[in-house]
């Protein structure tokens, strides 16, 4: 596989203005994150809210410039892609349906836009791509007058996926695009994403805080805490063998429909770290477990394992080969 979207050491320093007798603050929402988006594979990027993930989606979108390091699309940094080529490289689906879509326009014309925008065909034609696009989305061509108001959320959804698209993209960018809807649509709105991805040839950049929704979905994951990648493996592997404490917490916390097992312990405590001011060290160690004295001085790099990368003092590296 060839890499499409690479991050190469990337950050993102947000200043926040004074804060108390007028100190400087400055939330580092996503620190010197290395990332290679492979062709065809889906890239889920997960962890608690405040992460980073949403940050690094839209770092990976050009709508923030890194503060230091590059992200590069095909190759080139991304910063000299004009904004009109990398809208036709990449597309987002945004968390709430609700919001993303204009009400004031119809269906059609929302899901045109972007042609409009690149200067592809005649209105007829667009709106012949615009009601092709819906009815691979699953739509049928009676939606196109309609209103966003007028339609369901797995229905707005479904236009936003439609809109996304209709140029057809090589990346998709999914930032939560089920968290707000209802369980038995987030199912259709997942199998209609892997079946898009199977016809379409896509890659999506998936992120998510639903761990059981990115194993339904995912070939690869990353774990995010604290604007730092933790660890990075295959789906399979990483669910099968968590090698950092907080990817095991974050998989202990998943709820089970057994019934008499609870609420989940994942023996965090209530609040994570103030990203304002992060811990030093391992940002991960006040709330780790297992953290020994070295956890709290020294701050680990993510290295290699036999199935993965992981960011851990005590996680035991893959051999170098004789």
């Amino acid at each position: 596989m060839s890499a499409v979207i690479e991050a190469i050491g990337a950050t993102r320093i947000f200043d926040l203005g004074g804060g108390l007798l007028g100190r400087r603050l400055r939330l580092h929402a996503v620190t010197d994150v290395d990332l290679t988006v492979e062709k065809g594979e889906v890239l889920a990027v997960v962890g608690e809210s405040g992460s980073g993930k949403s940050t690094l989606a839209r770092m990976m979108l050009g709508l923030l410039t890194p503060s230091a390091g590059t992200i590069r699309v095909a190759g080139e940094d991304i910063t000299r892609v004009p904004r009109r080529a990398l809208a036709r490289r990449m597309q987002p689906v945004f968390q709430d349906p609700y919001s993303s879509l204009n009400p004031r326009r119809r269906i059609a014309a929302i899901v045109a836009l972007p042609l409009t925008v690149q200067g592809i065909g005649s209105a007829e034609e667009r709106r012949a791509r615009a009601v092709a696009a819906l009815d691979k989305v699953g739509l049928p061509a009676r939606h196109a007058d309609s209103y966003p108001s007028q339609l369901s959320g797995g229905q707005r959804q479904r236009v936003a996926i439609a809109r996304a698209l209709v140029t057809e993209p090589e990346v998709v960018i999914c930032d939560e695009p089920t968290s707000a809807l209802d369980v038995s649509v987030q199912a259709q709105i997942l199998n209609l994403l892997i079946d898009l991805r199977r016809d379409l040839g896509l890659t999506y950049v998936f992120i998510s805080h639903n761990l059981a929704v990115v194993e339904h979905l995912a070939t690869r994951v990353a774990v995010m805490y604290l604007g730092r990648i933790v660890e990075l493996a295959d789906a399979a592997q990483l669910f099968a063998r968590p090698q950092h404490p907080y990817t095991r917490a974050l998989l202990d916390s998943v709820l089970t429909p057994e019934p008499g097992l609870g609420i989940p312990d994942t023996r965090l405590g209530a609040a994570a770290p103030d990203p304002v001011d992060p811990p030093a060290g391992c940002g991960f160690h006040p709330r780790c477990p297992v953290a020994v004295e070295r956890c709290r001085m020294e701050a680990p790099r993510l290295a290699r394992l036999d199935d993965g990368q992981v960011a851990c003092h005590l996680a035991a590296p893959a051999p170098v080969p004789a």
